[in-house]
Formats: structure tokens, C-alpha cells, sequence
């Protein structure tokens, strides 16, 4: 899976989104599939919750939900734009009637998207619309670097310690998603929706075999960087 160039706000600094759902099973795919992309993320469960981080992180843009146990989108939506008349919305939710769009639109939402969805579609739209926002900018740099471990996005070439390592297509895409995702502990369930692209049959040990692999190439003869953390899943971070 190719991936775009990583858009940033003007200043350098990633681009931040929040992310509203009550069903958290969604939420946090939608979030996973963003920090992957390089963007800061916030997740909320109800309006209330919605509007309390709004006010503190202010977001970029906000994936908003339609349906919250407490009070609805279009009402989430009127109070962060009382105070951030310009942030960017994007609908999310099951309700697909044609005068629900239009009444999300009209409320000010900028972009309507409904369950069931793909990933790389809403992604997509919502890139486009921070760009159109003036948000967020195209960034040249191409390389993700942990401690001594480097990758080129555009080259594809990988590098420990001076070292070039050559990886199979499939390695590489699970050393790109453990790199952009350093530190944090990433579940083999994460790790198939978004490398085997959500459609390998949710067949955890093809996630065993392979982080063996890449283990193989790059952690062989040097101070670990790939760690198992029991019953939770995978983390790459600095040796």
C-alpha cells in the first residue's frame, strides 16, 4: 500500500483531529488508521466529552459521529464552531437519507461519510479537507527515523546503524507501521486491519511469523528494538 505524502500543519508539527463515536470499537480503528497517518489524535465517546477536548486541544478537524448517547452531532458541531467558527467536520453515521445529509450540511458539517466505510476513503476526505482549509501542507521529507533505524518512504531502502536491510514488500509495510507508530503497543488485530489491508481473515499468527522476520534483519546481532508485550501485542522502540 502506497502512502501519500504526510501532510503538517505550516509550523511542522502534525495535524490534529478528533475523533467522536460512541461505539469505541470504531473510534479507535478510525484513530489507529490516523496516527498512521502521522496525525495527533484525540478520541471521544460522548458530545459532552466532544466539546470539553475541543476547547482544550482544538482540533484540526473533527470526525463526528451523528449519534452520541447524550446529545447529537449537529449539536456537538454548533458549540465547537461557537467557538472555532472555521474548524473543518466530517460527518460520520449510519443515517444516509438524503435529508440527513443535507441537514448535516447545511448544519455547517463539511464532508458526510456513512457506515459501513472504508478507512482509505475517509482518510482521503479528510486530507482533503485540511488542505483545503489552508491546515495542513504537503511535507517533502520522506524518512521515519527510531534510534539508529532509518526507512525511506520514497527509496523504500532501510538502515541500522549504517547498514542497508533489504525486506520482502510485506516486511517492509510492518516496519513502516511499527515506525510511524514508535513506543506505542500495537495489537496483532491492529497490525492485520492495516498491513494485510483488513481482509486476511484475522489469522494472528501470520503476525508472529512475520515480526519473526523482520526481527531476523533487524534486531540480528544488535540490541533489540521489536519487543513482545505479553498478551497486549507489539512495540518498536530505540535500543
Amino acid at each position: 500500500m502506497s502512502q501519500p505524502d504526510d501532510l503538517r500543519r505550516p509550523d511542522g508539527t502534525p495535524v490534529r483531529v478528533l475523533v467522536v463515536d460512541d461505539e469505541v470499537n470504531i473510534a479507535e480503528l478510525v484513530a489507529m488508521a490516523l496516527r498512521y497517518e502521522g496525525w495527533a489524535v484525540d478520541v471521544a465517546h460522548t458530545g459532552s466529552k466532544a466539546v470539553a477536548l475541543a476547547k482544550v486541544e482544538r482540533p484540526d478537524v473533527v470526525v463526528l459521529d451523528w449519534m452520541l448517547p447524550d446529545f447529537d452531532g449537529l449539536e456537538v458541531l454548533r458549540r465547537i464552531r461557537a467557538a472555532e467558527p472555521t474548524t473543518p467536520v466530517l460527518f460520520l453515521t449510519a443515517r444516509d437519507a438524503v435529508e440527513d445529509r443535507v441537514a448535516g450540511l447545511t448544519a455547517g458539517g463539511d464532508d458526510y461519510v456513512t457506515k459501513p466505510f472504508s478507512l482509505e476513503e475517509l482518510v482521503a476526505r479528510l486530507r482533503a479537507l485540511v488542505r483545503r482549509a489552508g491546515v495542513a501542507v504537503a511535507q517533502s521529507s520522506s524518512l521515519l527515523t527510531v534510534g539508529d533505524l532509518t526507512l525511506d518512504e520514497d527509496s523504500r531502502e532501510v538502515v541500522r546503524a549504517g547498514d542497508e536491510i533489504h525486506l520482502t514488500a510485506t516486511e517492509y509495510e510492518l516496519l513502516r507501521f511499527l515506525m510511524r507508530n514508535p513506543k506505542r503497543v500495537l495489537s496483532k488485530a491492529q497490525i492485520l486491519d492495516r498491513v494485510w489491508n483488513y481482509d486476511f481473515g484475522g489469522q494472528a499468527n501470520i503476525v508472529e511469523l512475520y515480526i519473526s522476520y523482520l526481527r531476523r534483519k533487524i534486531d540480528a546481532g544488535r540490541d533489540p528494538m521489536i519487543h513482545t508485550m505479553r498478551g497486549a501485542g507489539y512495540v518498536l522502540k530505540p535500543a
